[in-house]
């Protein structure tokens, strides 16, 4: 119990991306319209690209490829934002929305 302000807990600061909330990033019609969790986000070595993907299978990416702003993808799920401080060329990987990240360096 806390009384007069004894006994609270500091609240953790937020990670935040340093990338602005209209960032264009990319993700898959199932992210978005059939609202599939979030399982492999990737920060891409080439261009610095935020990519957000759901555990399906993508036979054509182009054809269910999705440019949103990065602010669109945190509203979905605010879990990523662990991963704001996930630097360029690594990628971060769980089975289920409710599993650890597991982070793992891009292959070159």
């Amino acid at each position: 119990m806390a009384l007069f302000g004894f006994g609270k807990k500091k609240a953790q600061s937020a990670k935040r991306f340093i990338e602005p909330l209209n960032t264009a990033v990319f993700t898959p019609s199932f992210v978005l319209e059939e609202k599939k969790p979030i399982t492999h986000v990737s920060h891409d070595a080439d261009d610095g690209a935020w990519q957000f993907f759901s555990n399906d299978e993508l036979e054509d990416f182009e054809r269910v490829a999705r440019v949103v702003g990065l602010g669109e993808i945190i509203k979905l799920d605010a879990s990523i934002l662990a991963l704001a401080d996930l630097p360029v060329g690594y990628y971060a990987l769980r089975k289920h929305a409710t599993d650890k990240w597991i982070i793992q360096k891009q292959e070159a």
